[in-house]
C-alpha cells in the first residue's frame, strides 16, 4: 500500500511539473507583439534549427514542443482578435526606444516646481 502511495505520488508531482513548465514557448510569444498563429511552436522549431542554441536546449525544447502547440491551439481565439489591430510599432522594444528618446528631466527641476511660495 505505501509502494502505490509513493508511485502515485511520484508522478503526480512529475505530471505538474510537466504541466506547469509545458507551453513556455507559445506563452513567452504571446506576450509580445502578435506574431501569427502557432508562433510558440514556431519559435520551438527555430531554437531547434538555430546554430546558436546548445546541446542542453535541444531535449528542452523537445519535451515542450507538444505543450506549446496544444497551448498555440487554445490561443487560436485570441491570436484571430488580434491579427491586424496591432501597429508595427506597438512592440516592447519599439515603446523603450520611444521612452528612452523622451528628454530627462533633473530631480532639482521637478522638485523646485513642485514647492510652494
Amino acid at each position: 500500500m505505501k509502494v502505490l502511495r509513493r508511485t502515485a505520488l511520484s508522478l503526480l508531482i512529475a505530471g505538474s511539473g510537466l504541466a506547469v513548465t509545458g507551453g513556455c514557448s507559445s506563452v513567452m510569444t504571446h506576450t509580445g507583439p502578435h506574431q501569427g498563429y502557432y508562433s510558440g511552436t514556431r519559435a520551438n522549431m527555430d531554437a531547434l534549427h538555430s546554430e546558436d542554441a546548445s546541446w542542453a536546449m535541444t531535449p528542452l525544447v523537445i519535451l515542450d514542443m507538444p505543450f506549446s502547440a496544444f497551448m498555440d491551439t487554445l490561443l487560436l481565439p485570441y491570436d484571430y482578435s488580434r491579427s491586424g489591430k496591432e501597429k508595427p510599432d506597438d512592440s516592447l522594444r519599439a515603446r523603450i526606444h520611444h521612452d528612452e528618446a523622451l528628454p530627462i528631466i533633473p530631480a532639482s527641476a521637478v522638485q523646485s516646481s513642485t514647492a510652494h511660495p
